[in-house]
This record gives structure tokens, C-alpha cells and sequence, in this order.
């Protein structure tokens, strides 16, 4: 049970890395590309490879494809009328008219980063006491904690760019992804004893939001850089979870 815990707080930490990284050094776009098309690729990775292996084991398909669905449409819907869910997915949009404009956008930005970080949380706490979804975990906590990396990177860099002075930036950085914490805190204390049923449902859900993410990362970067770039970095991070979770299979 600890161990949700502390994989939550780890994925915080490693947000807040991203955060320091942005704050202390000139990343060129290229590597933090490469980065965002890997974490992508992750995202992929687990959803296809852990999440849904297990949500179809304790739901019916069609129930698995709906929340899946419904999971997709709500960031769809957060990034349409809200703002782009998460600043890596979204990074090639962040340019100079962006930061110009960020006290516009900042509560926008502030809500769905969020509702995406409480999601990141959430799927991590929901592992606390449910040994349906035991297989999947160090794969999602690896996915996760790459894709947290660039999210923190491409946040902080947009406040910097914003005037922000670099503490400042760490420090909102450290605020707004703080909601990973909570979401991980709901689900080890609130959700840990769902039945199975629900528990696959709503890990579906959340594989839906992370398909949304990791389809806009690469679309995203693609327009703005090389596909071989994206691509080989995107397919690097699927085969990354495919073989880690392979592994972890093989010695449970």
C-alpha cells in the first residue's frame, strides 16, 4: 500500500525536475521533442499494454470502450474550451504570442493542467489495495514519471517566457502539479476499495485521457518538426513499456 504513495509523490518529484531543468538551463526545442515524443510514447505503451489488459479482464468490451471513449472526449473537450490539458502534449503551441498573453490564459491553463495532473495522481492511487491492476504498476509509475519530465519542462519554460523570474516559475510549477498529490491521495483513500468493475472502468477512463494526450504530443510536434524525430522517439517509448511490462509479467 506505501508503495502508491510514494510512486505519487516520485512522479511529483519528477514534475518538479522538469520545473528545475526549465528554470535553470536554455533547452533547444529538438531534445525537448524528442523527450515529449517519447513520453508520448509511454502513454501509448501503457494504456495498450497494461490498462486496458486489465480493464478488459474485469469489464465487458463494450463498457471498457465507453469509458475509454468518455475518457478521450474529456480532454478533448478540457483542451477545445478550456486550454490545451498539458503543456508538454501542447508545447510546440506555447510560442512567444502565448507568453505575451499568459496573465489571459493563466487561469484557463491553471484548471486543466489540473484536472490533468489530479488524473495522473488518481491512477497512481488507485493501486494501493487492488491487486487486479498489481501487473501494471511499475509500467504506468515509469510512463508516468518520463511523461511528468517534459510536462514540467514545457510548464516552466512558458512562465519564464512569461517574465516570470525563475524561483517564481519553480514555484508555480511546484503549486499546479501539487494536483498530482491530490488526485493520488483520492484514489489510495477514497477509491482503493471499489469493486474490480469500477476499478477497470475508471483505469479505462484514464487510458482514454492518456491515448488523447499521446495522439496530440506527436500530431502536435510533427507540424512544427521532423517526423523521423517524433517517430522513432514516439515508437522508443511505446516498446519501452511493451518490454518492461512483458518482463514484469513474466516474473509475477
Amino acid at each position: 500500500m506505501a508503495n502508491a504513495l510514494w510512486q505519487v509523490i516520485a512522479a511529483y518529484a519528477f514534475a518538479l525536475v522538469g520545473g528545475w531543468i526549465s528554470a535553470s538551463l536554455q533547452l533547444s526545442h529538438k531534445p525537448l521533442c524528442a523527450l515529449i515524443s517519447f513520453a508520448a510514447g509511454t502513454l501509448l505503451g501503457v494504456t495498450i499494454f497494461a490498462i486496458l489488459p486489465e480493464s478488459f479482464g474485469a469489464c465487458s468490451w463494450w463498457t471498457v470502450l465507453l469509458a475509454l471513449g468518455t475518457g478521450y472526449a474529456l480532454f478533448f473537450f478540457i483542451s477545445k474550451h478550456v486550454h490545451h490539458v498539458c503543456p508538454a502534449c501542447a508545447a510546440s503551441h506555447f510560442d512567444a504570442d502565448a507568453t505575451r498573453h499568459f496573465s489571459e490564459i493563466a487561469t484557463a491553463l491553471i484548471v486543466a493542467l489540473s484536472i490533468h495532473s489530479a488524473t495522473d495522481g488518481l491512477a497512481l492511487g488507485l493501486q494501493g489495495e487492488i491487486p487486479a491492476i498489481t501487473a501494471t504498476k511499475w509500467s504506468l509509475f515509469s510512463a508516468l514519471c518520463i511523461h511528468k519530465v517534459p510536462e514540467g519542462l514545457a510548464l516552466g519554460s512558458l512562465l519564464i517566457g512569461a517574465g516570470f523570474e525563475r524561483t517564481a516559475a519553480l514555484g508555480w510549477v511546484a503549486a499546479v502539479e501539487a494536483t498530482t498529490l491530490l488526485g493520488g491521495l483520492i484514489g489510495y483513500f477514497f477509491l482503493a476499495n471499489i469493486s474490480t468493475f469500477w476499478l477497470g472502468l475508471i483505469m479505462a477512463e484514464v487510458g482514454g485521457g492518456f491515448i488523447y494526450l499521446a495522439a496530440h504530443a506527436v500530431l502536435g510536434e510533427m507540424l512544427k518538426h521532423g517526423k523521423k524525430l517524433v517517430l522513432t522517439s514516439f515508437l522508443l517509448g511505446v516498446v519501452l513499456i511493451a518490454l518492461l511490462n512483458a518482463t514484469l509479467r513474466m516474473l509475477g
